[in-house]
């Protein structure tokens, strides 16, 4: 295991090279980092909110081996060779609970988190997680050029003049050093489908504040109405998961859960409900 004094090196590393990447204007001090999750995944069979409770931490993918995108974190993974490349090998040999976790910049203030696309719920971290936060524009799978931290954001400019989809609308964030929710996050925010559930009830267990968002609601009707977003097969997948003619997180979490459905294409039904389901005006 790595010496306090060689974690910090590597995340000063990290940190040194991606500002000397990075140009423009600092950041606007009143925008948060969110990471967005699904709040009822196990991990490693366990509910991933009894896990934090426990740990007392968030933990990258390195360590959970589960992920809301690709799972390709592991030595000579698409992950690990990303990191490679953006942090200059500054994690090349760190320990995996060493590594940054992952998060956007809300810098559209989205009520359910910068980046709804990995998850319902989101921790809104605290100020101070900016300071040791890095930045990328697009989403680092994609081999971005542009680069950013607190003091040097010009990726905001080139976020709101992008025409992206609006589950891809994000400035990718990698945070590093640990995430505690106890002493590192303002609240955890929830959507209402989770009201008086197993989920709210670990979520209280975290010591940190929870919070909600106006929530997630897809009706079949609607689902039919895209079914060139995903495809056809997602949309009769998600018509098969529908209760009541009605998807919301806790529902896709439950097909998630259940273990009957492919977990990719599980994940596919919950971008239409990202999408396409938000009660709220964009």
């Amino acid at each position: 295991m790595s010496s306090p004094s060689s974690f910090r090196t590597s995340q000063q590393r990290a940190l040194d090279h991606v500002t000397s990447l990075a140009s423009g204007p600092p950041a606007d001090p009143a925008l948060r980092v969110t990471l967005n999750f699904h709040p009822d995944r196990p991990v490693r069979g366990r509910p991933i909110l009894e896990a934090m409770a426990e740990t007392g931490a968030y933990c990258s993918q390195f360590v959970t081996g589960t992920s809301n995108g690709g799972l390709t974190a592991h030595p000579g993974g698409d992950r690990w060779r990303w990191e490679s490349r953006i942090f200059d090998g500054a994690y090349d040999t760190a320990p995996a609970h060493e590594r940054p976790v992952y998060g956007a910049l809300n810098f559209r203030r989205k009520p359910a988190g910068g980046a709804p696309r990995f998850g319902s719920a989101h921790f809104r971290l605290a100020f101070e997680a900016l300071e040791r936060t890095t930045f990328c524009y697009p989403d680092s799978f994609l081999q971005p050029s542009d680069f950013g931290v607190v003091s040097r954001m010009g990726l905001v400019g080139l976020a709101l003049a992008g025409r992206r989809d609006a589950l891809d609308d994000y400035i990718e964030a990698q945070v590093h050093g640990p995430v505690r929710p106890e002493r590192h996050v303002e609240a955890l925010v929830l959507d209402p489908c989770y009201r008086d559930t197993a989920v709210e009830t670990a979520a209280r267990r975290l010591g940190c504040p929870v919070e909600w968002h106006p929530g997630f609601r897809l009706t079949v009707e609607d689902l039919r109405r895209h079914p060139g977003y995903r495809g056809q097969e997602y949309v009769d997948l998600g018509t098969t998961i529908a209760v009541d003619g009605v998807l919301d997180p806790r529902i896709v979490g439950d097909a998630a859960c259940a273990g009957r459905f492919d977990a990719q294409a599980v994940k596919k039904v919950w971008h239409y409900v990202a999408r396409f389901g938000q009660v709220w005006h964009p």
